[in-house]
């Protein structure tokens, strides 16, 4: 059962976010669909949204179901801000209440800092930082209601100076700060926590990921999984964690 104050009761120890629901941005595949599965499998209701994957976002929302939960896919243009706030009201409307938001979509690009064009610095803002402050927004009159909780995924990038992605770098440093901002001025309703995964790897590498292992101090690089585990530590832990930058990097930013 869940509590007024939006905490869990030991007999749904097992599933602790049962009658819960979340939304995970950018989750038809990688690190987003490990996270809605993450959540899924803590017994919450998942909606999450997509660009251009739809047959992933489909057979995603397959895979959420078979672990017993609601599920649902939107198609979203996160750099609409009217397709933005639409889709928050689709969720609500599709499932009831809304408990958890997960700011998951981004992009990444690799350039010469002089290269980047206007047109490519705005894209990776638009995404990065701007779309997820949109998303928050139209969430959180929904939030207010339910105590619930933001979850942004920014990047050991946003803490490092890599000199070839300049532009991915300052927005996602931009998306710390937000997120600081977001858990000052929501409190004491909304939560908000922020994840910086470092070098997160899909299936087998070659030699160039493996030097970032071998650079590693766990001797490994990250997986969705990893990165899916910490959330679901914002997302189960005390609604009093607000404000938090968790680096899952294995060690390699020090």
């Amino acid at each position: 059962m869940i509590s007024s104050d939006g905490s869990i009761s030991s007999e749904n120890a097992g599933r602790p976010l049962a009658g819960h629901t979340a939304l995970v941005t950018g989750a038809a595949k990688r690190i987003g669909r490990a996270i809605a599965l993450a959540y899924a499998a803590a017994g919450a209701n998942v909606a999450i949204t997509y660009r251009a994957s739809s047959a992933l976002a489909d057979q995603t929302v397959a895979d959420l179901t078979n672990l017993g939960v609601e599920a649902s896919a939107h198609r979203c243009d996160l750099d609409d801000a009217a397709a933005i706030a639409e889709t928050a009201q689709q969720v609500v409307k599709r499932h009831g209440r809304l408990d958890h938001l997960i700011n998951n979509a981004g992009i990444f690009a690799s350039l010469a800092l002089e290269d980047i064009t206007a047109a490519q610095w705005d894209a990776m803002f638009a995404t990065n930082t701007r779309a997820p402050f949109l998303m928050a927004k139209a969430a959180l009159p929904h939030l207010r209601e339910t105590r619930g909780r933001i979850l942004n995924i920014g990047s050991l990038g946003g803490l490092q100076p890599w000199a070839t992605h300049g532009h991915y770098c300052t927005s996602k440093a931009a998306l710390h700060m937000l997120s600081d901002v977001m858990a000052k001025a929501w409190a004491p309703e909304v939560s908000v926590n922020c994840i910086a995964p470092g070098m997160i790897v899909q299936g087998e590498v070659g030699a160039a990921y493996q030097h970032f292992a071998d650079r590693t101090p766990m001797k490994r690089n990250g997986t969705s999984l990893d990165v899916a585990q910490a959330a679901l530590f914002f997302a189960t832990g005390p609604h009093f964690i607000t404000g938090q930058l968790l680096v899952v990097d294995g060690g390699l930013g020090l």
